[in-house]
């Protein structure tokens, strides 16, 4: 059955880490209905707070648009399980080492939903970043492995967690790469990038090939290092 987007309930696990928090704010002030998850009720509840005050006191059009702003829903915090039943697509924003058991552990709460895979499986020694071994080829499989009955897709690898949380910043001038096996999840996907200002939705094939879309992220960190930028990735010719 086709999902609507403007139905679409956003659950962010990982929704009280940088990139989980400004996640959720680009899409509550895009007018989604947007639930941070936490281990904490009480983490997330406070996290959410303070999300619905930022997106409210910034919520404006996008520079040069005439048409108004959505309305801003307030930002929903719960535990992870509650979220994940609550929410119609998850974004997994989590750090890479409590990747595999958390979603192994809401299997069952994820069943039938969308989860989207952001995780970058990365290692940092006095030489920089670095891309670490995933026996299932990536994060994204590692998810698809541990909840088959769920719809995954991989994106939002290459976002600034610096540029979503400034509300400074109007639009995220980038292309979000996605990839995965279902074409309606892809599509919707792809769909909900292009509701932040500046952002795109851009297929990138299959889920077997989102290894080396993780990887890519250590080149982007030794970029902004190098430039002391927040560099993200733009596809030319479409």
């Amino acid at each position: 059955m086709a999902v609507n987007i403007d139905d679409v309930v956003i659950g962010i696990l990982g929704g009280t880490g940088d990139q989980g928090r400004g996640l959720a704010y680009r899409f509550a002030l895009a007018g989604f209905r947007v639930i941070v998850g936490s281990r904490s009720a009480d983490r997330a509840r406070s996290a959410a707070a303070e999300l619905t005050a930022l997106a409210a006191s910034s919520a404006s059009a996008p520079a040069g648009t005439p048409a108004p702003a959505p309305a801003v829903k307030a930002v929903e915090g719960m535990t992870n399980a509650d979220m994940s039943r609550a929410a119609s697509l998850v974004i997994a924003a989590v750090p890479w080492e409590g990747h595999g058991e958390l979603l192994g552990s809401l299997a069952v709460e994820l069943t039938g939903k969308i989860v989207v895979d952001c995780v970058n499986p990365l290692g940092f020694d006095s030489r920089g970043a670095y891309a670490l071994p995933v026996p299932e080829g990536s994060a994204a499989q590692q998810a698809a492995a541990l909840l088959p009955s769920s719809r995954v897709v991989a994106a939002f690898h290459h976002v600034s967690a610096k540029l979503l949380l400034d509300p400074g910043v109007e639009t995220v001038d980038l292309d979000i790469l996605v990839l995965g096996d279902d074409r309606e999840a892809t599509d919707l996907v792809q769909e909900l990038a292009g509701r932040i200002p500046g952002m795109r939705g851009v297929y990138a094939g299959r889920l077997r090939n989102a290894g080396q879309i993780e990887a890519l992220t250590a080149n982007l960190v030794s970029v902004n290092r190098r430039y002391k930028a927040h560099a993200g990735i733009r596809i030319t010719d479409i």
